[in-house]
């Protein structure tokens, strides 16, 4: 039977200490990243939320709305009772004080025609009484016609106000919301750069926390790169040697070598 050997070269001394070293660092960093809480590196708390200029701008989200009582009011400026809250409270006032100044001047005439009655020689006769007549229809129908006038002219004028009412309320339902729009538009922008500039610190923090939380895993596998190095330079080797055991034969014929030289020695 073979009789086999091994003889084993082993690294040196500081090369099996330095992977001994490597180990208990790796077998430590491996055993505190089991028991870290990960919420402490990975959460919501790293996440920038709205600042106050964008809670700012969400806040005036309902000024987008304005135009609505603004359009309100532009509908009642319409149709064809609209006119009426536009007429000037004082419209009466001015008829009655225009027609008392024209009945006035019209009674003024009168006299006129007795006049030239008397001078006709027909004071009191059918001629006077025609004449009376024709001059008070005549001034009726002025009087009628400037009393129109007087309410079509502050007809026109209620119609028109109410017009300008409906087109200024229109234009301001227009621009309300396209300010508030412009208010909101500002303010969010301002509230993203505030909140880039609130997750780049987070993030900076985040990162900060996770290389110490890696250290020394990162140092473990450092150590363990240089251990690696070493081994490679001062590579272990391993040698195996086969000896073969001597047959029965060749044991009974070295054996008889043996007593035949020991028998010549004594002769």
């Amino acid at each position: 039977m073979a009789e086999i050997s091994t003889v084993q070269q082993l690294p040196a001394p500081f090369i099996e200490a330095a992977g001994k070293t490597f180990l208990e660092q790796l077998q430590g960093a491996i055993g505190d990243a089991k028991t870290q809480d990960l919420t402490k590196l990975f959460g919501p708390q790293f996440v920038a939320g709205p600042g106050a200029l964008t809670q700012q701008a969400q806040s005036l989200a309902g000024g987008l709305g304005s135009f609505a009582p603004f359009l309100q009011t532009a509908a009642a400026s319409t149709g064809p009772q609209a006119y009426q809250q536009f007429m000037s409270p004082y419209q009466q006032d001015v008829i009655d004080t225009t027609l008392q100044e024209f009945d006035v001047q019209a009674a003024k005439g009168i006299p006129a025609i007795a006049a030239q009655a008397i001078g006709a020689g027909a004071f009191g006769g059918g001629r006077e009484g025609v004449a009376r007549s024709e001059f008070q229809a005549a001034s009726n129908r002025n009087r009628a016609a400037l009393q129109a006038q007087l309410l079509n002219q502050g007809f026109g004028q209620a119609q028109q106000a109410a017009q300008q009412q409906f087109l200024n309320q229109l234009n301001l339902a227009q621009q309300a919301p396209a300010l508030a729009g412009q208010q909101i538009s500002a303010l969010s922008a301002l509230g993203t750069q505030q909140q880039a500039q609130q997750q780049a610190e987070l993030s900076a923090q985040q990162q900060l926390l996770q290389q110490q939380a890696n250290r020394p895993l990162n140092l473990a596998q450092t150590l363990g790169s240089g251990v690696t190095s070493l081994i490679a330079g001062y590579p272990a080797q391993f040698q195996t040697q086969t000896t073969p055991t001597p047959s029965p034969l060749q044991t009974a014929l070295g054996a008889g070598a043996t007593l035949a030289g020991v028998y010549r020695a004594f002769q």
